[in-house]
């Protein structure tokens, strides 16, 4: 619970974040820098402020009348979100912000419409109405409310999940097994691992169900090449490394100097051999054609709005529209247009976003495939059926923070056949 003295410190970090220009977490730690005299436990009190006001931003804003006072942003979340009493709170207010907070009480926020009440910007809440309906529509938008478990994939390269289970029993009471992925498990939200040896040396990686989940529709058997086009941060590239049993060769590309130098960081205690990491200057680089048909696999997991996300990342409800959602899908075609290149005769494209919307999705493929009669759509269902997942959900890989509790994700296996 917010103890009082840190309701200025979040009011404060709320005036850096809400420009969102730079990623939430990466301001929270610099304020934690600035101020070391803040222990673990009022970061941690911090954090669930900050996430749980950018969570709900829209409707605390038409709380507050559409000003941006950020300690009243505080104090609405605290009062109408959090439950806290006014008594609790009103010897570290001012008279005027008691008045303020006694008037939450009587709000009538029934009458507000649903994207204020799901804190959704229009655009986005149209398309989502447009393509579930609006009783699925609300349900998502419910879904994206609520903060996301910290989600850890054992590396089993090094371990298996039943002997990390074992080993975090002795510690942590409260662990869940996944119910699709055979490598994850599921701890409380705000579980710390960056001083946990098993993290330090590589045994977990901390990955979403979603992307543990789409690393095995990849389907890489041992022995294959696979290369990993928007690799990022490279968590896909590691899990497929420990799925082929370091056998075979991954390449992993990303534009970012910075991500692959942190793929290096985490590549080196990993106890892979078969993962390659290259910095590309974009998706036509020289260095791609020489491989040019080479690949049994290619991931094409492009960037996207990140609208399956919002639960981890709040930030990003904020940070996009509609023409940005049209530059997207613009970019997300010449990706695959690119990636598909890489791969060989019989060898397969996997298109991935972590996006509900099917304008990045279905809509992406349906263009892809019509310019492209060399490549078919292969049934996701039968891949996960055969690598032991339990989970159908059709042509494509389609995965919702309502239906499945993952972050939501989509992903649609394309097959080179000439």
């Amino acid at each position: 619970m917010l103890n009082l003295n840190l309701i200025q410190h979040c009011a404060n970090i709320l005036g850096e974040i809400l420009d969102f220009h730079g990623p939430a977490d990466m301001k929270l730690s610099n304020y934690y820098r600035d101020h070391g005299e803040l222990g673990q436990k009022d970061r941690g009190e911090i954090a669930e402020c900050i996430y749980g006001i950018i969570r709900r931003l829209r409707f605390l804003k038409k709380l507050n009348e559409d000003d941006l006072n950020y300690k009243k942003l505080v104090i609405a979340w605290l009062i109408k979100i959090e439950g806290r009493s006014i008594r609790d709170l009103e010897h570290g207010l001012s008279k005027e912000e008691i008045e303020w907070a006694k008037s939450l009480k009587s709000r009538d926020t029934e009458k507000y419409t649903w994207p204020e009440k799901l804190s959704l910007p229009d655009w986005l809440w149209g398309l989502l109405v447009e393509q579930y309906g609006i009783e699925e529509a609300v349900l998502l938008g419910r879904s994206f409310l609520e903060p996301a478990k910290l989600d850890i994939r054992v590396n089993t390269i090094k371990m298996t999940r039943d002997e990390l289970i074992k080993l975090l029993t002795k510690e942590v009471t409260d662990i869940e097994v996944m119910k699709y992925s055979p490598t994850g498990i599921r701890m409380p939200r705000g579980t710390s691992l960056s001083r946990n040896p098993l993290f330090i040396e590589g045994k977990i990686e901390v990955q979403d169900e979603s992307s543990q989940i789409l690393s095995f529709v990849i389907d890489a058997k041992r022995g294959m090449m696979v290369a990993d086009f928007c690799a990022g941060a490279g968590g896909k590239s590691l899990a497929v490394g420990a799925i082929m049993k370091n056998t075979g060769r991954i390449y992993a590309y990303d534009i970012s100097e910075k991500r692959i130098i942190n793929l290096g960081k985490r590549l080196k205690k990993s106890g892979l051999s078969n993962l390659f990491a290259q910095k590309i200057k974009n998706e036509k680089d020289a260095k791609l054609k020489k491989l040019n048909g080479k690949f049994d696999r290619v991931l094409a997991d492009v960037p996207c709005s990140g609208t399956g996300t919002f639960r981890r990342n709040p930030d990003l409800k904020w940070k996009n529209s509609m023409q940005d959602l049209d530059e997207l899908n613009v970019k997300q075609l010449a990706i695959l247009e690119e990636a598909k290149k890489l791969v060989k005769k019989e060898g397969r494209l996997i298109y991935s976003t972590c996006s509900l919307l099917k304008r990045e999705n279905e809509s992406i493929v349906e263009s892809f495939l019509k310019n492209n009669k060399n490549f078919r759509s292969i049934s996701v269902d039968e891949i996960l059926i055969k690598n032991q997942v339990p989970l159908s959900t059709g042509n494509f890989l389609k995965l919702t923070p309502l239906h499945q509790k993952t972050d939501g994700f989509f992903a649609a296996v394309l097959q080179r056949i000439d």
